[in-house]
């Protein structure tokens, strides 16, 4: 494990190569690349300035590098855009009551995919803020991953059904989201959770947040 001071250095030399180039990725060890218009150093920590004037905060450790922006930010048409954009808080809480969903189980899937960015992009290709694969965004219609409504609506969709398939079991939760990672086929290969380290963090991180945000008294797949 890297020591704090070194990593200081490290991510140092890193923002000041990366502080001129505008819009960039954040590229995580984790194989997460974050887009950011611009980036700050605060102490042992890194604030990302999302393009929607929203800010994440990471540990600087967690970052392995920047890179250039493939593009710009296109203009918008003051005149087409719309007058109000619906908040990620919002649409999860719309989304999960539309489909009988507790929005506190979504929020803690996009938290543990993405941190709510909705241009994530996994080094595996999983896209947006619930991390979709492109196999799993056609089976669920989503035509357009990065779109947060599509992204949610089919990744809550999809949650929903690994929850039906593992209905009456009493690890309903933990099956489900280790299938949601890792694929059903994967944790009925293995009879439970698969032992994938990856499968076993993702599923620790979402079933802890999940607890905090529901105090323990909320059924997974309800709307509370």
């Amino acid at each position: 494990m890297l020591h704090i001071p070194s990593v200081r250095l490290v991510t140092a030399a890193l923002f000041v190569a990366a502080s001129a180039l505008g819009a960039e990725y954040a590229v995580l060890h984790n194989g997460f690349r974050l887009r950011a218009e611009r980036h700050e150093v605060i102490g042992d920590r890194i604030r990302l300035f999302t393009g929607d004037g929203g800010t994440i905060e990471l540990q600087a450790s967690a970052v392995k590098a920047f890179e250039a922006a493939d593009f710009d930010s296109p203009a918008v048409d003051a005149a087409a855009a719309p007058e109000e954009t619906e908040s990620t808080e919002a649409l999860i809480e719309r989304l999960g009551a539309e489909l009988g969903m507790n929005p506190a189980l979504i929020h803690s899937v996009v938290a543990a995919e993405s941190a709510y960015q909705p241009r994530a992009v996994s080094s595996k290709g999983a896209v947006g803020l619930m991390q979709l694969m492109p196999e799993t965004a056609r089976e669920m219609q989503v035509e357009d991953p990065y779109d947060p409504a599509q992204n949610v609506r089919g990744g809550t969709s999809y949650l929903k059904q690994l929850l039906d398939r593992y209905a009456g079991k009493k690890d309903q939760l933990l099956l489900a989201l280790a299938a949601y990672n890792a694929g059903p086929h994967k944790v009925d290969h293995y009879n439970g959770l698969p032992p994938y380290n990856e499968t076993r963090v993702f599923v620790r991180r979402v079933i802890d947040r999940f607890l905090r945000l529901t105090g323990s008294q909320s059924k997974p797949g309800t709307a509370r």
